[in-house]
């Protein structure tokens, strides 16, 4: 008999989802989430290289509900290119929380981008993501896969954020929105070592980028672009503004190249914010501070044996802290100002923006997509709704027409 039109991709294997890397911080974290949250009946696992530590995680999660006791365990290590194509063979929908990417995450974004598997993690490495579209965007296209990175703070509330500005605004003309970050909280290890190794590689990643961009398709009749602004202050939201060198602007402007709903010359700009000049030189010295020191092995050693990877904050810090992105949207002879914000941003609401990013894949009617994409690309209207529903707020602050 012809398969199903109407069923589910990959239905017929075995898993639904497969979390790898449940035993470090933001893992740990995704699986209590997906406990307390998971649709009744999914079907998932949780996977890593250590088998005592992956049982001592599903032992925290029976507490959580007890059905969780006999969750399965795959042991799988993300250099072990054989059983990654296991893993990946076996399941809809793959999380990856193992980084540093670009040392761990390769072998696992191949197996499924071959396997046909969607996958979501939460890099923030601009070169990862671009050698990943380079080697495997072209297979996954074939197959159907879906490989959506920055599936967390980064990028999420950038590229969600700006996707719902376009949206208020509906602009067919050129578009230009800037986004504002401002947050409260602090880093885990693993966030820290991956900042400093994608620091201390700024020659290779415009090589990557550069690769990126000469095989890239651009849209025909448009453009998008990440435009690089300059230290000032913003009359319109009464912030001390530095430019934000992240990998938030550039999965901004692929959304932008591939909706038309973004206008005919999209422009992105994307700053941190500070409320008085003081913070804003001290963020520049420290933004300046950590440039350097990543470039210098010693001190880059030194740092990293300082701070461990798989520790993170306390459950009384992640509670006091927060965040904020405001976006100033301009086009059609209209202003919109639109804010995302929510709690912890890079564990507590990291944790549920991947999750549900993973849901949304299985569970919602997403758009045809394959490759390499987005957020907004791929799921843009449902996982906003589902992040709304879970607390992270998407709403619109004001709106004026030019007269």
């Amino acid at each position: 008999m012809p398969a199903n039109p109407d069923a589910p991709r990959n239905a017929d294997r075995d898993l639904d989802l497969v979390l790898l890397g449940a035993t470090g911080f933001t893992g740990a974290l995704t699986a209590e989430y997906l406990a307390r949250h998971a649709p009744s009946g999914l079907r998932w696992a949780l996977a890593g290289r250590n088998p005592d530590k992956l049982a001592g995680v599903r032992d925290d999660l029976a507490a959580i509900d007890p059905a969780l006791a006999e969750l399965p365990l795959v042991v799988a290590d993300s250099a072990d290119a054989a059983a990654l194509t296991a893993l990946a063979e076996s399941t809809r929908v793959v999380i990856s929380t193992v980084g540093p990417y670009l040392e761990h995450g390769e072998p696992l974004v191949a197996a499924c981008a071959s396997a046909g598997t969607d996958y979501v993690d939460l890099t923030g490495e601009p070169e990862f993501v671009d050698r990943m579209y380079l080697a495997h965007h072209a297979t996954a296209e074939r197959t159907g896969a879906r490989i959506v990175h920055a599936c967390g703070f980064d990028s999420i509330p950038h590229d969600l954020g700006a996707w719902y500005t376009v949206q208020q605004l509906q602009a067919a003309g050129p578009v230009t929105v800037r986004g504002v970050v401002r947050a409260s909280g602090t880093f885990s290890g693993g966030t820290f070592h991956s900042a400093m190794g994608a620091t201390s590689r700024m020659k290779q990643t415009r090589e990557a980028a550069t690769l990126r961009r000469g095989a890239e398709k651009r849209p025909e009749g448009r453009r998008s672009r990440a435009v690089a602004g300059k230290p000032h202050r913003d009359g319109e939201l009464g912030y001390y503004l530095l430019p934000l060198p992240t990998l938030d602007p550039q999965v901004v402007a692929r959304s932008g190249a591939a909706l038309e709903s973004y206008g005919t010359d999209f422009r992105y700009s994307h700053y941190i914010g500070t409320k008085t000049l003081r913070y804003a030189l001290g963020g520049m010295a420290g933004l300046v501070g950590i440039g350097v020191a990543a470039q210098v092995p010693p001190v880059r050693n030194l740092l990293k044996s300082r701070i461990k990877q798989g520790e993170g904050p306390s459950p009384a810090r992640r509670e006091k802290s927060w965040f904020t992105v405001d976006f100033v949207g301009e086009g059609d002879g209209r202003t919109i100002h639109t804010r995302v914000s929510g709690g912890d941003p890079g564990y507590g609401e990291t944790s549920k923006m991947l999750a549900e990013s993973a849901l949304c894949l299985l569970h919602d009617d997403n758009p045809t997509t394959a490759g390499c994409v987005t957020t907004a690309q791929a799921m843009g209207e449902n996982l906003t709704a589902r992040l709304m529903a879970a607390g992270i707020r998407f709403e619109t602050v004001e709106a004026q027409q030019e007269g």
